[in-house]
């Protein structure tokens, strides 16, 4: 049996009971955690984002197979760790989201840390009503590549354009990139308040994301 193919598979098809079994017997054949990760996770979800983006795939269908990805890498984490050769968690593959004061919506943010995680991205999820405060503490803390910020009130949009103003403040803003999204949130509003990065929906925010770092 094709252990990585079907492991490949199990994560498209968001069966989580499958992808277990499937995982815990790759293990058992000696078959590297890093490459279950890299050959077979890592690819499957790029092919969920894929089928999402072209309407072959809709949101149930993402959050299950994020669901399975997620119970592969809960069995693959120790070995990952013990690991020399291991997929590294660099700080240049850390994203920092979280939705923006004010603001209480969250599953579009969990989608995208779904997303993100799936393509090998340490994600830092700050959660709801995040004070933009916080925001510049965690850009401090964990130093990512990538900071999301998430609203789906026109009310909270302005959050946005202050936590920029504030990373510049606090001479942050050229260490790291921003990328905003949320359903009143478009490409027009991203460039006014100086956003680098704006996806339409979470089946092209993986591909935007490493446009941004220079190797999409």
């Amino acid at each position: 049996m094709n252990y990585l193919n079907e492991i490949y598979n199990a994560v498209i098809a968001g069966d989580d009971n499958l992808i277990t079994g499937l995982v815990n017997t790759a293990i058992q054949s000696r078959i590297l955690a890093n490459d279950i990760t890299v050959q077979a996770l890592i690819p499957g979800m790029e092919e969920v984002g894929r089928q999402f983006k072209n309407d072959e795939l809709f949101v149930p269908e993402v959050m299950l197979a994020a669901r399975a990805m997620r119970a592969a890498m809960e069995i693959l984490k120790p070995y990952l760790l013990d690991s020399t050769a291991s997929i590294s968690l660099e700080k240049n593959k850390v994203f920092v989201i979280g939705t923006v004061e004010g603001d209480l919506h969250d599953i579009g943010k969990n989608l995208v840390g779904m997303m993100m995680e799936g393509a090998g991205f340490q994600v830092i999820d700050l959660g709801v009503d995040v004070p933009v405060s916080n925001f510049i503490t965690a850009v401090q803390e964990y130093k990512p590549s990538i900071l999301g910020l998430s609203a789906l009130l026109t009310t909270t949009m302005p959050k946005m354009a202050e936590i920029i103003t504030a990373l510049e403040e606090a001479n942050l803003r050229r260490k790291v990139i921003v990328m905003v999204g949320g359903a009143p949130v478009n490409q027009a509003y991203a460039d006014k308040i100086g956003a680098d990065g704006y996806a339409p929906n979470i089946g092209f925010i993986v591909e935007k994301a490493k446009q941004l770092m220079g190797y999409g």
